[in-house]
């Protein structure tokens, strides 16, 4: 991302922080998380990331639903993380950082599961997105991409509503960039309006 991009996305969703769980989207997103979380199939003591993690609400109900997780929550805004971390019930087991998703600061294969809800609509390289994700995703490991989607002639939807516009993807889309990276498609599935869950697993064994 350029810098004078991540800026104008850090001071949107600072000025955005303090105000965004008052909001009535986040109804919308809460019902979203609920939904979501029916689909994700955990293993035992897993590792979680949650990319854009926003005021940490996602996680805060994945560790209520899945007691023995420990989850990193990432987001480009410094407030939003301030906001989730003045509200985080589980300190033990949820952490939450800074950070920009085109270079995670985090090792290779680190985590079992990795989450982006709602927040991959804000990113200019969404294949980078997914080769960095492949980096610190475990092998046999999922991702679980929920975001608004795209009819398949729609290549891509500019809407300036942030700093940037909005990027919304098709069903063959989101498959491709997952099949450039070596995962497979486990499928698509509406969780509430037009929010559209692809569920991707990482092959188990890494060529080289």
């Amino acid at each position: 991302m350029t810098e004078t991009f991540l800026r104008n996305k850090q001071w949107f969703f600072d000025r955005w922080a303090p105000s965004y769980d008052c909001l009535l989207t986040t109804v919308f997103y809460q019902a979203v998380h609920k939904r979501l979380l029916e689909y994700a199939s955990l293993p035992n003591q897993a590792n979680i990331l949650d990319l854009g993690c926003g005021t940490g609400r996602l996680l805060d109900r994945l560790a209520k639903q899945f007691p023995t997780v420990t989850a990193t929550g990432l987001d480009l805004s410094d407030e939003m993380i301030l906001q989730a971390q003045s509200r985080n019930i589980y300190p033990q087991r949820l952490t939450f950082i800074t950070g920009n998703v085109e270079s995670l600061p985090f090792v290779e294969h680190q985590f079992d599961a990795v989450f982006c809800t709602i927040s991959f609509l804000h990113y200019p390289h969404p294949q980078l997105v997914f080769e960095q994700i492949n980096r610190v995703l475990h092998p046999g490991g999922y991702f679980f991409l929920a975001d608004y989607s795209a009819n398949d002639s729609t290549r891509q939807a500019q809407v300036p509503i942030s700093p940037g516009g909005l990027r919304f993807y098709s069903r063959s889309q989101r498959a491709e960039f997952g099949q450039n990276v070596g995962w497979s498609c486990v499928g698509h599935y509406h969780l509430l309006g037009p929010i559209l869950l692809t569920k991707f697993q990482k092959c188990k064994v890494e060529n080289h």
